[in-house]
């Protein structure tokens, strides 16, 4: 049997966020930009999976989300 593994990622539903920028200055990794004052985006590559952007956005739309490795 396969083991697989898998990992958190955050992800912005980017159609409900209102571009604060909480997400931002709770990233301890730099992972979110606000983009064009509009909405956040996650660098995938960067992001650690720690939740903390979530707990952060005061509008709930940052999810984390499970990802095979």
């Amino acid at each position: 049997m396969a083991d697989i593994r898998k990992r958190r990622k955050a992800h912005v539903a980017k159609e409900q966020c209102v571009a604060c920028g909480c997400c931002v200055r709770g990233c301890p990794v730099g992972a979110i930009e606000v983009v064009r004052g509009l909405f956040a985006r996650v660098n995938q590559g960067k992001c650690v999976g720690c939740g903390r952007c979530a707990g952060e956005c005061p509008a709930s739309v940052i999810a984390l989300r499970e990802e095979a490795l």
